[in-house]
């Protein structure tokens, strides 16, 4: 599950590198995208190392996340630690990828809404850095509602493709050999 917010405006911002990740991993393994407005998401169905993978973006805003994730893990009856939430991260630097098996929500108002909808805060999610603009500033609002600057395009692609790469090791391999193998910062 690659959280964002929908529409063009928000296509291309930092609180949309779970959705760029998704799209991304889903352009090489999945079908066309669709939209499901009974879950509240875009959803596209592929195969990755022999396993039945459901791609899924939220067409919530970021903050009511949560309303996709239960409505398509109770139809399809996924279990949360088979269900994989990609988000961003502005506490970590532009660059960084860290995968982790369970955690709180660090702030982030999209997985606040998964951890309340799903009842709990154990399932695996991958997070990706988007950094702060300055350490002290609080509300960040419009850094990560913002684009990724030209000079942080490569760095992004960059990242998108390790990003990518750990899911696939994720479920080919393993949380713990995702994570060793995957888990840094550029």
């Amino acid at each position: 599950m690659g959280l964002g917010n929908p529409g063009d405006e928000y296509r291309n911002t930092r609180h949309n590198a779970g959705a760029m990740v998704v799209d991304r991993f889903a352009a090489r393994r999945c079908s066309a995208w669709r939209t499901e407005r009974k879950f509240f998401a875009e959803l596209a169905t592929g195969d990755c190392g022999g396993r039945k993978v459901l791609c899924i973006k939220p067409m919530t805003y970021m903050n009511l996340s949560g309303e996709a994730v239960v409505a398509v893990s109770r139809y399809y009856r996924v279990p949360p630690e088979w269900v994989m939430v990609v988000a961003d991260d502005a506490d970590l630097p532009l660059g960084a990828v860290r995968m982790r098996p369970f955690g709180g929500f660090g702030g982030h108002h999209g997985l606040q809404s998964v951890i309340q909808h799903l009842g709990t805060q154990e399932f695996p999610r991958q997070r990706i850095g988007v950094a702060r603009p300055v350490q002290a500033v609080r509300d960040i609002a419009s850094h990560v509602l913002g684009s990724f600057s030209d000079d942080e395009s490569p760095l992004l692609g960059e990242v998108l493709t390790r990003a990518e790469q750990q899911i696939q090791c994720w479920l080919e391999e393993g949380l713990g050999k995702a994570m060793n193998l995957f888990n840094r910062s550029r």
